[in-house]
């Protein structure tokens, strides 16, 4: 489980294919920190450690449903992703439950400066998945909360650390994001839809 706070930033060093995988080699100052078989999020994915590298680098593997799911198929070498490891036990609770399980991807409608922060808007596919205002979402693994929400989209505002800090301050308009739905919500809109 994630909070969807960012740690760091990773930066893409080599994409090897093999069969529907997709190798990522990243460099990060947490590398260190890591083991074989320990889950990180990549821009909000939960992938597992399978190998670690000297120069603070580590490698992770991508299966074609995950690539497909996810904006991680899109990655170039040089690039950035937001990374998180797993709360422990005994940590604070800073965002928001985060599974690292992407629901859908969206698109970046706009990107606007606003008195010191920016504001972010978002459209996305309507069905099952939904945010409401003041409700959390996860952005490429960044808690953050709704507003302004319809059935196909939301905004959120990012402050300047945030906007520094994350690859946020790489988005412009159109690009793909991975979305994750607040778990809770999710839950409850299936218990309802059952009644």
């Amino acid at each position: 489980m994630f909070t969807g706070i960012i740690e760091t930033l990773g930066k893409l060093t080599k994409i090897e294919k093999e069969g529907s995988n997709i190798h990522f080699t990243f460099e990060s100052p947490i590398t260190n920190e890591l083991k074989v078989d320990q889950s990180v999020a990549h821009n909000g994915v939960c992938l597992t450690v399978v190998q670690l590298l000297g120069d603070n680098q580590y490698t992770v593997t991508a299966i074609d449903e995950t690539l497909q799911r996810t904006n991680l198929g899109e990655l170039i070498v040089g690039g950035e992703v937001n990374l998180e490891r797993c709360m422990p036990a005994n940590g604070r609770f800073d965002g928001h439950i985060v599974q690292g399980h992407v629901d859908q991807l969206g698109d970046v409608l706009s990107v606007e400066g606003k008195d010191g922060s920016h504001v972010f808007s978002f459209k996305h596919s309507a069905g099952e998945n939904f945010t409401v205002d003041k409700g959390s979402i996860t952005i490429n693994g960044v808690s953050l909360t709704a507003f302004d929400t319809s059935d196909t989209g939301f905004s959120v505002a990012i402050i300047p650390y945030t906007l520094e800090h994350t690859v946020f301050k790489s988005l412009k308009v159109a690009d793909k994001v991975n979305l994750e739905f607040d778990i809770l919500g999710k839950y409850v809109a299936r218990m309802m839809a059952k009644r």
